[in-house]
């Protein structure tokens, strides 16, 4: 390699050459940005005083924070360094974070996918442990294919059956992280009330049941149950999917709405979330006592 050429590439590994823009990073990238701009305000330290701590510039400075660049490993410890951040593990999930290579499967899917749902798909990907509760809905990665796609019918009533059928391969993809091999821990609770909505007819709505109950059997998996005659619930409005990180910092919350699913990681919203959940948490039936009533609602349809 050329003399000229060898120090450029050592510089790049030292951080010293700044990483191409992106034009549309994603939420992920956006998030990294985000926890480098967290740990310098913490810190007291502005953007401008900051960069030439660690061989940067304002304006680089700046497209990091916001996830249009990104940052070298040598540099996120130089900052945590003089910010005083002693948080061995945040900084190591923050390094792990951006050296990330490659494009995800999910990828595949833009343009087709709207961008929250490839965030999400992203999330659960890199996800540690995954916790949900859902009052009127099955959750997205415990449902059937046929559920899925009575469900995409209803709800996408001017979109192609072309592209709700990529919706359907895309969140089938999304399940992958409860196989086996993956084994993301994963714990769901669900309302009655999603139970016993027959989406898709009898039959559909039945074999989805039975799917449930397979999947609760995984070790990594645990189902729990709502029941109607709980007489200490009022969370119908509590619906979350709540994402764990390597860290509690870089948790998210992802929310379902009218326009998409929005998603949240302050830290007093998190702490808000987590409460919420464990108060849901209290009124669900254990998973044996669960499956038993799965099973029951699914005799009576």
């Amino acid at each position: 390699m050329p003399c000229l050429a060898r120090i450029l590439v050592q510089q790049k590994g030292q951080g010293q050459i700044p990483m191409p823009q992106r034009s549309n990073p994603t939420r992920r990238q956006e998030r990294l940005g985000a926890e480098i701009r967290k740990m310098r305000e913490r810190a007291g330290l502005t953007a401008r005083a900051a960069a030439p701590l660690i061989g940067s510039n304002h304006m680089q400075q700046s497209h990091v924070e916001t996830g249009r660049s990104g940052i070298s490993p040598d540099r996120i410890r130089r900052l945590a360094a003089h910010c005083a951040c002693d948080d061995q593990a945040y900084v190591d999930a923050l390094v792990a974070m951006a050296t990330e290579r490659g494009k995800g499967w999910w990828e595949e899917y833009r343009g087709i996918i709207p961008p929250s749902g490839l965030d999400l798909a992203e999330a659960e990907y890199h996800a540690v442990r995954i916790q949900t509760f859902e009052m009127a809905h099955i959750p997205g990665l415990l449902q059937t294919e046929d559920h899925m796609r009575a469900a995409f019918r209803y709800g996408l009533l001017t979109w192609p059956l072309q592209e709700q059928d990529a919706f359907v391969t895309f969140r089938s993809h999304r399940q992958q992280i409860l196989s086996e091999e993956r084994a993301t821990p994963y714990e769901a609770v669900i309302h009655e009330a999603a139970l016993r909505l027959r989406v898709g007819g009898r039959k559909a709505a039945q074999a989805q049941l039975e799917r449930i109950l397979a999947i609760s059997e995984l070790n990594h998996v645990t189902v729990r149950v709502v029941p109607f005659d709980s007489e200490d619930f009022a969370g119908a409005g509590y619906s979350m999917l709540y994402i764990h990180g390597p860290v509690p910092q870089l948790d998210t919350v992802q929310i379902d709405t009218g326009h998409g699913g929005d998603f949240f990681d302050a830290e007093s919203r998190l702490k808000e979330y987590r409460q919420r959940y464990e108060r849901v948490s209290t009124t669900a039936l254990p998973p044996d006592a669960s499956r038993d009533l799965i099973t029951r609602i699914a005799h009576e349809l």
